[in-house]
């Protein structure tokens, strides 16, 4: 069987530092290996956080009940299971090249895989922000973690 050039570069390196390559230490410093690996619970889902700044161009701001009213009319009828709304101080440079500074309300979303509807919403929520507050972006970062209820 054929191994792909980076799992042989990768073990090769791996055989390397275990030779001697990399830091020693006595068997004394290292801690017993259990029987078996403990495995944490839980299920691989996504994670998308949105970060939604509340300046507007005219240099006022997105009040907290408008927030709290928007996300009464777009997040929660899109993920009803629930999310969290976490509130912070937020900076980014705009199209226009200047330095933004802004409170900024970050909602964390996490849903399952299987869950197709999930990217469509999402995107919903960002143009429906944009559009109504007059944002130039609304910040997503996506990543996978393993959850738990």
């Amino acid at each position: 069987m054929a191994m792909p050039r980076r799992t042989l570069v990768t073990a090769v390196a791996a055989a390397f530092v275990g030779f001697g390559g990399g830091l020693t230490a006595s068997a004394a410093d290292t801690p017993a290996a259990p029987a078996q690996a403990q495995q944490s619970p839980g299920e691989i889902w996504k994670r998308t956080e949105l970060f939604f700044g509340t300046g507007k161009p005219d240099g006022s701001e997105v009040t907290d009940k408008e927030f709290a009213a928007f996300s009464d009319r777009e997040i929660t009828p899109a993920f009803p299971d629930g999310f969290t709304r976490l509130d912070g101080s937020g900076q980014w440079r705009g199209g226009s090249g200047a330095i933004v500074r802004e409170h900024t309300h970050v909602i964390v979303l996490l849903y399952p895989f299987a869950d197709g509807t999930a990217e469509r919403e999402i995107e919903g929520i960002r143009a429906g922000y944009r559009k109504q507050f007059q944002q130039e972006s609304v910040l997503r970062s996506d990543s996978v973690e393993k959850v738990s209820f």
